[in-house]
């Protein structure tokens, strides 16, 4: 879906992107790469699917669209390091023509070391053409902020008394908020205001609901 936002036009993507038309990059949030082996070597079973599917996921937005850069808007690694950094650090050198910008999230703890290797712009926010780019939700004055951390979602009302929670595009007065991108992130009910523009994301569709 393409939303024309303070004379700039966006595209966002079901699988939780937003591709900024006028910059030619990709904006993604929440990655949490490297949890499920986190988990996983804490004694924790989880899908060992959610890992590669991050990566098919990302493989195909990357392609979709003309990308000169990806931003990433913090927690792109989830905790300490693990194998699953390797991987990552070797996926992100197949696009050597793309630049790789990483908004420092609450989970991006690793060794400043490892993010040089990988060859990632490292910031704890970005301003560009009047939006001002952070992890968890900051307020910059006469900037708009656009940012992740709350991984939103929004309940919808089904027939009788079912309900479904849907992961959203927030844009409010002050900010919008991403998705997670990640598979195994889980998701945090939003209770939008009045004036709100809400984006669902249902399977293959985005859907503006308010």
């Amino acid at each position: 879906m393409e939303y024309i936002f303070r004379n700039n036009r966006f595209t966002l993507g079901h699988e939780k992107e937003v591709y900024w038309i006028d910059k030619k990059t990709l904006i993604i949030s929440d990655l949490h790469l490297g949890k499920a082996t986190h988990f996983t070597n804490s004694g924790i079973g989880v899908p060992k699917e959610a890992n590669t599917n991050n990566y098919w996921r990302m493989t195909g937005v990357v392609d979709k669209y003309e990308v000169d850069r990806v931003i990433f808007l913090g927690d792109l690694f989830h905790s300490v390091y693990n194998k699953e950094w390797e991987k990552f650090k070797d996926y992100i050198a197949n696009y050597e023509s793309i630049e790789w910008i990483l908004i420092l999230g609450n989970h991006d703890i690793l060794h400043p070391e490892h993010y040089k290797e990988a060859k990632l712009v490292v910031t704890n926010s970005l301003v560009e053409s009047g939006f001002y780019f952070t992890h968890e939700p900051e307020h910059k004055e006469e900037l708009y902020n656009i940012c992740g951390h709350l991984h939103p979602a929004v309940k919808m009302k089904g027939n009788g008394l079912s309900t479904l929670r849907l992961p959203c595009f927030y844009f409010g007065t002050e900010r919008a908020v991403l998705p997670a991108f990640g598979e195994f992130t889980g998701a945090m009910t939003i209770k939008p205001n009045k004036g709100d523009e809400i984006f669902v994301i249902a399977e293959k569709e985005v859907i503006r609901v308010s």
